[in-house]
């Protein structure tokens, strides 16, 4: 029987510190899984659930990107994707009564964690201005009041489309469109604060910003380099893969500031070597210092130049450019800077380079570890580098494999989710749906909260995500919202965002991925693209958590009409009806995505065309893959001060909290912690188990504080430190970006540490 939702939120003041552990998944993990099911879901449901996760013919979890292969298991799901459907399928409820019950005020004091614990939102409901809570509303009304505020602003531009990566292909072009028929490119996502780094650095070298290899070149490869990227909790069906390379013979090397239980050892559940045993999956460790990685991998670089025949020459002339300036600047790497930036010693580096030497087929994988910080473009450019040296793009076993987080982020942004959209993909919207789309560049997320902050922008619409729980510099984001007209979010469940809103606020509840969805024209699908570029179904086999609820797809329709009127030809009612005429359209305009509807509705869905994968040309502005040979950076630390890098707890998917414990680093009941290197604390005194408060410094002078955080001593690199977010979100600077990408960099604040 499914538990009933917790009345108040629970203490974290002294959580226990347990030793670390050294591998992932197993047992322990399947225990966890049911318990968590069990609670949510109650025993049939959870059945009924989990039997449909990531199948052929079931939905696609709301969880990560990691794509399937073409045989699939029974149980095609791990401990965190189990949980991301708990929480989606659960049993709980929040209706009006709650709202009744909670005021604004009152749920501006709870933790996520709680928040997301009391379930499903099953009416629309409304803050009028002036009102201390919301209340239930129609959704005639609720669309009535959204087209007011948007035809009432001076400019298009005053409104922001924000996206998250849950959101459907389908709904994503529906919203792109709407936007663009109302006059605006501000269409910020969650990419803007992830992978836009990688992005821009692979459409500049490779001319497109996805990664290139598929399931089975990991298979085939000899050498993995994992960077920057904690699988084990963030990608967990990820080690299944690498489990699966290392038998086949590949070697495995880690870069990582924090060793990660998931890349020492998955005991992989679904057999019973595997859960008795599991398998070592890390050949070498890197642990190198936060915002090393460009210096590694530059110093890597200028040894393979330098290593008699292990440049692919005959790729490098035919396939590249800006080759002589890449050289120049890469036999300038000098040996003490490289182990000053990553503090390894060269031993270590050496080793690393034998094997990469030794590998005919390689593959790098990163994620925010290398995504988050000013110099990361420069850094994902070097890898790119790395690669191209020994030809490693465009065969079996090898290439780029940037490990996107959520589950559609990439679909999102091939459906035109972009604040910078190509004039080709305009032109094509345009002529199809025989509209005039704005030219101009759009809003990111860091130049929408500075458009709220300054006054140039009075609506916020989102569909789906946590934008104030995920974005930075808490304050300076919370202040921006309130200043807005109007705050609208498109949820399934409740978050931090619904707490902090502008004069008037919406809260629009939806269907979500397991949830049966039945329009005019029958019973509808949805679809979504991985992290490699395939795309295929989702079907919800549950019934809809209410009978208020409208899909995404339906959302988007009828807000469409009820802001651009019978003016608008755009078919919003047909869309409604049938997605299947959605795709039809997304077909047209989508290159890749021809004969869409038909090639979807086979098993497993269809690959999109990847050109320097598939037949190895580069769409750039050379018309071949670009080396570039910027200065290399890294962070520089003042003294008596230590890096701090953000980042997830086991318990945790973004910015949904599902528990307290942080299971395989040993933290259990609490998450405000900051894990520091126990000769760094010594050196700051810090003793294990006291209390400080993080200070972050930035060159704008101003005190950013996270106070009451528990110390623990923990085996970090030298230098750096590491605490969970959203709770250190406030100490990231709203203007500490990335270069070219304006990404947030929540993986490299420089903080002090005061006793209160």
């Amino acid at each position: 029987m499914a538990t009933k939702p917790p009345t108040g939120d629970p203490v974290q003041d002294a959580p226990q510190i347990d030793p670390v552990q050294h591998s992932a998944a197993g047992l322990p993990a399947v225990a966890h899984t049911l318990r968590i099911a069990q609670q949510q879901m109650g025993v049939r449901r959870t059945a009924q659930t989990l039997l449909k996760v990531n199948q052929k013919d079931g939905f696609d979890c709301p969880g990560c990107a990691w794509p399937e292969g073409d045989e699939r298991h029974t149980a095609e799901f791990c401990e965190n994707g189990a949980k991301a459907v708990a929480e989606e399928a659960t049993l709980r409820r929040v209706t009006p009564d709650f709202f009744a019950a909670h005021p604004v005020a009152d749920l501006g004091t709870r933790s996520g964690y709680w928040l997301g614990q009391q379930g499903r939102i099953t009416q629309p409901v409304y803050l009028p201005e002036g009102a201390d809570r919301y209340e239930a509303v129609t959704w005639e009304r609720a669309f009535e009041i959204i087209a007011e505020e948007l035809t009432a602003l001076s400019s298009p531009d005053e409104a922001l489309f924000y996206t998250s990566g849950r959101t459907s292909n389908e709904a994503a072009f529906l919203l792109q469109l709407l936007a663009r028929e109302f006059g605006t490119n501000n269409l910020p996502d969650c990419s803007n604060m992830c992978h836009e780094s990688s992005g821009s650095a692979l459409t500049e070298t490779i001319g497109i910003g996805k990664g290139s290899v598929s399931l089975e070149d990991l298979h085939q490869a000899d050498l993995i380099i994992v960077a920057g990227q904690n699988p084990g909790t963030n990608h967990p069906r990820m080690l299944s893969a690498l489990e699966q390379a290392k038998a086949a013979g590949a070697k495995i090397i880690s870069v990582n500031p924090l060793p990660e239980a998931g890349l020492e050892r998955f005991k992989n559940p679904q057999t019973a070597r595997g859960m008795l045993k599991g398998a070592a999956l890390t050949d070498l460790f890197l642990q190198i210092r936060i915002g090393g990685d460009q210096a590694l991998f530059r110093l890597l670089n200028k040894m393979i130049i330098e290593a008699d025949g292990a440049v692919d020459t005959g790729f490098v002339a035919e396939y590249t450019h800006g080759y002589e300036e890449f050289v120049q600047a890469a036999r300038a790497a000098d040996w003490d800077e490289t182990l000053t930036a990553t503090g390894l010693d060269r031993a270590t580096i050496e080793q690393a380079l034998s094997m990469v030497l030794a590998s005919e087929r390689t593959i790098v994988c990163w994620a925010m570890g290398l995504t988050q910080h000013k110099h990361s473009v420069p850094t994902i450019r070097e890898v790119v580098n790395f690669l191209l040296l020994r030809g490693n793009i465009g065969r079996p076993g090898a290439g780029v494999c940037p490990v996107r987080g959520h589950s559609n982020v990439q679909g999102d942004r091939t459906m035109g989710i972009f604040e910078r959209p190509a004039p080709a993909f305009l032109d094509a919207l345009d002529r199809e749906f025989g509209i005039t789309s704005p030219r101009h560049h759009g809003y990111d997320v860091v130049r929408s909260i500075q458009a709220l902050r300054d006054g140039d922008a009075k609506v916020f619409f989102a569909m789906g995500g946590n934008f104030v729980g995920a974005t930075p510099d808490t304050a300076v984001t919370e202040a921006a919202m309130h200043r807005a007209r109007l705050t609208v979010h498109v949820s399934t469940k409740l978050n931090r965002s619904h707490a902090v809103t502008g004069t008037r606020a919406l809260i629009l509840p939806t269907l979500g991925r397991t949830d049966k969805d039945v329009q005019a024209g029958g019973k509808q699908f949805v679809t979504v693209e991985d992290s490699m570029g395939m795309v295929h179904a989702s079907r919800g086999n549950l019934a809809p958590a209410s009978p208020h609820l409208l899909s995404e797809p339906a959302i988007v329709a009828r807000l469409a009409r009820a802001v651009l009127g019978p003016a608008s030809t755009t078919p919003w009612e047909d869309f409604e009806k049938d997605y299947g005429t959605i795709r039809d359209r997304i077909s047209r305009v989508v290159p890749g995505f021809e004969d869409f509807n038909a090639r979807v509705a086979r098993p497993g869905g269809f690959t999109l065309p990847h050109a320097p994968r598939d037949e190895r040309r580069f769409p750039t502005a050379t018309g071949k893959a670009n080396f570039t040979a910027a200065p290399v950076e890294y962070p520089e630390l003042p003294e008596g001060r230590l890096l701090l890098q953000t980042l997830r707890s086991h318990d945790q998917y973004n910015t949904t909290i599902y528990g307290l414990d942080d299971r395989y680093r040993g933290i259990k009941g609490g998450r405000r912690i900051v894990m520091v290197n126990p000769q760094d604390a010594q050196d700051l005194g810090l003793a294990d188990g006291s209390y400080t408060d993080l200070v972050s410094e930035w060159k704008d002078g101003v005190e950013r504080r996270a106070p009451g955080f528990r110390v623990v001593h923990y085996p970090t690199a030298r230098g750096c430190a590491a605490a969970y977010y959203p709770e250190t979100n406030v100490l990231v600077p709203l203007d500490a970006t990335a270069d070219t990408s304006n990404t947030p960099a929540s993986k490299s604040v420089v903080v002090r540490f005061e006793t209160p």
